[in-house]
């Protein structure tokens, strides 16, 4: 038998990422329920510092604008009627400003319309979210800055197409790690900080009500500039930027938070599929920080799975399709949409508790990290000096000709594979070669030690250059 209660409680079962981390209660129903009387409250203050609205009516407004003074659950089913919950906190509230002080209780939602309150309390959420998010990222940034460092010269195995390649360390890939967390800093700071912003467009978007209401409870006519001022003072009393135009169509900011998302759980997802990769059993470069009891397995006490990269992987997958979803609410139609507006809310609460999960993972992850030299070096040794060839190659190229270079080697890495011998052994045996260079003189030549580029000097470049200085949070 179901519990009634269930019905009303997503615990994270289904969602392990986010289950029980700092971004649930930020963007949980009650948190949006908040959200939603912080706007009617903030709008109430607004209209009040222009003098379209009792100062007394304003202050009660935002005392009774508190979520513990509503049923989540009476607001939830009573939307089924409205297709939003607005309609249903506004008689809820009104009632609750009612009971302090009926004067109060007509300024509730005066001139307001319910998209304008629910956008505002979705950038609001947003905002706060973003910011948890950034926390996050700033503490991998951090902890992934002294990996770079502290394994600048470590050289490791180069792949591509999943094969040795050439040498790099285990710096530089920790350094890319840290830039693409820099780069998804950069991109979340510019939404959060500029495109997030009010909505303030009335039942049609023009903002007819909020005049028509101004003029009467102002006891005269707006001037023309009351519009502006109004918007204004509403952005700064939530800390929200400032729209051009009414964006109830124009769905802009819901476009904008689907990239930074899908963007942020990307970045963290490259560094989730590297250390899977990593951390094979056959590979062993790096594991994810033990703990007891963390990644077992039901059938096997044998494994201790890589928790971490895999709870980061799955958000990454997940949030690019959610976010695919938010950006079709461009496809707006009319001044209201039916639909589109409301398909917005899930996708965008899923993809920022997904992405304030996958980052909270990530500090764990990239704090504890266990890096292992030892097993980079033996796996470098498995190629037995092939993984240098194109060392090799430009080292014998005055010697043997740019032509026959190529040839000579592809032909003694073939017989190096068929006969598991070394590639410096079988070379120094080629009749290009015989008598000119040692077997000892080409291991020297193809030491991965002495093949590494410029690797420091990019990992000291990006760990040294960092990111922009933080915005100022407002």
């Amino acid at each position: 038998m179901i519990d009634t209660l269930d019905v009303a409680v997503d615990s994270g079962l289904l969602s392990p990422v986010r289950a029980g981390t700092s971004i649930e209660p930020v963007v949980s129903d009650r948190a949006w329920l908040q959200a939603m009387l912080d706007a009617e409250a903030a709008l109430a203050r607004a209209q009040a510092r222009l003098g379209t609205l009792p100062a007394q009516a304003a202050a009660v407004i935002t005392r009774t604008a508190r979520a513990e003074l509503f049923d989540l659950r009476d607001v939830a089913l009573a939307s089924r009627d409205t297709a939003n919950p607005v309609v249903a906190l506004v008689a809820q509230l009104t009632r609750a400003v009612a009971e302090l002080d009926p004067a109060s209780a007509e300024y509730v939602h005066r001139g307001s319309t319910s998209q304008d309150i629910l956008d505002t309390a979705a950038m609001t959420v947003s905002h706060r979210a973003l910011t948890v998010i950034d926390d996050h990222l700033a503490a991998a940034v951090d902890a992934l800055a002294g990996l770079a460092l502290a394994h600048r010269d470590v050289p490791m195995a180069g792949r591509t197409l999943a094969l040795h390649a050439a040498p790099t360390t285990f710096g530089l890939k920790a350094a890319g790690w840290h830039q693409l967390l820099c780069d998804a800093r950069v991109r979340l700071w510019r939404v959060r900080d500029q495109g997030l912003p009010v909505s303030l467009g009335g039942a049609a978007g023009t903002l007819a009500g909020y005049l028509e209401y101004a003029a009467l409870d102002g006891a005269a006519e707006p001037d023309p500039g009351y519009v502006d001022r109004l918007v204004a003072a509403f952005a700064e009393e939530t800390g929200l930027s400032r729209p051009t135009l009414p964006w109830h169509t124009l769905r802009t900011p819901l476009a904008d938070l689907a990239a930074v998302l899908a963007f942020v759980t990307g970045a963290l997802g490259k560094i989730a599929v590297d250390v899977l990769s990593l951390a094979r059993t056959e590979v062993g470069e790096v594991a994810e920080p033990a703990a007891s009891g963390r990644g077992a397995s039901s059938a096997m006490p044998h494994k201790r799975n890589p928790v971490f990269a895999t709870l980061i992987r799955s958000a990454a997958l997940q949030v690019p399709p959610l976010a695919a979803g938010l950006t079709q609410a461009l496809l707006s139609e009319d001044e209201r949409s039916a639909g589109v507006w409301h398909a917005e809310w899930l996708l965008l609460r899923e993809c920022l508790r997904l992405t304030g999960g996958a980052a909270e993972a990530a500090v764990t992850l990239t704090r504890g990290l266990v890096v292992r030299p030892e097993r980079m070096a033996a796996n470098m040794a498995l190629t037995r000096g092939q993984l240098t060839s194109e060392r090799i190659a430009a080292r014998l190229t005055p010697v043997v000709g740019r032509d026959r270079i190529k040839e000579v080697l592809t032909r003694a890495a073939a017989e190096a594979d068929v006969t598991d011998r070394a590639l410096y052994d079988v070379l120094a045996e080629t009749p290009e070669l015989r008598g000119r260079y040692t077997a000892e003189d080409l291991a020297r030549i193809g030491d991965p030690s002495g093949y590494l580029g410029a690797a420091g000097t990019l990992v000291d470049g990006a760990v040294v250059a960092r990111v922009a200085p933080e915005p100022a949070r407002r």
